[in-house]
């Protein structure tokens, strides 16, 4: 059984932007990154998906590195491990609101931002994309590594969560499959700024302008 194990064996730490921020589990510590101040994010590995392996979690990753969050509120849309909303919040965000279908996923993410040390900072909710239909907040930042048509569907509730210069950061997806996702966040105000790509993976970037 290889989710049993991928438990037992752990994961080799993922260095994410040439050291500046590295995922790892309690077995592998990264001591010779933590020397240069790296932005370091435990996650106990329970499940392969959500530790940071895929290309697609790497470039959200990185794009947040990019980003300014100090005292920014993130919305984090199927959160699986917790990684993004937990890097957020490490890189600055004031709080994070996440949610995943998946029970399981959701308390992982509240285990896991208790390692990180952010669990004052998370809220976490069971459930899908109507789940913002009885949020009142306005988000400046949100996150959603998902696939293309769980995008296309949910893309309409995202743009109303978001605040007045909102960012929606995408990825799940091919690179192919981009200008779908483009017009989509067109039809909603939202402008494509940026992109990045990685093994035919994309991470897009829209904002509110």
């Amino acid at each position: 059984d290889w989710n049993e194990q991928w438990e037992q064996e752990g994961f080799e730490p993922i260095i994410i932007a040439d050291g500046k921020m590295i995922i790892h589990d309690g077995r592998h510590l990264p001591e010779r990154y933590t020397l240069n101040s790296t932005l370091s994010i435990e996650i106990d590995a329970h499940l392969a998906f959500g530790t940071g392996t895929h290309e697609t979690t790497q470039m959200v990753c990185a794009t947040l590195l990019e980003e300014s969050l100090k005292d920014k509120s993130v919305l984090d849309a199927g959160c699986g491990t917790g990684i993004l909303g937990i890097a957020a919040l490490k890189l600055g965000a004031r709080n994070v609101t996440a949610y995943d279908i998946d029970e399981w996923s959701a308390d992982n993410t509240r285990h896991n931002a208790v390692i990180n040390q952010v669990d004052k900072h998370i809220k976490t909710m069971c459930g899908d994309a109507t789940l913002l239909d009885s949020i009142d907040e306005r988000f400046d930042y949100v996150l959603a590594n998902i696939n293309r048509n769980i995008l296309l569907q949910d893309m309409e509730r995202f743009r109303k969560v978001m605040g007045t210069n909102g960012t929606l950061i995408l990825s799940g997806f091919y690179t192919e499959d981009i200008p779908l996702l483009e017009t989509k966040g067109k039809e909603l105000g939202l402008t494509l700024v940026r992109q990045r790509e990685n093994n035919h993976w994309a991470c897009i970037i829209m904002r509110v302008l």
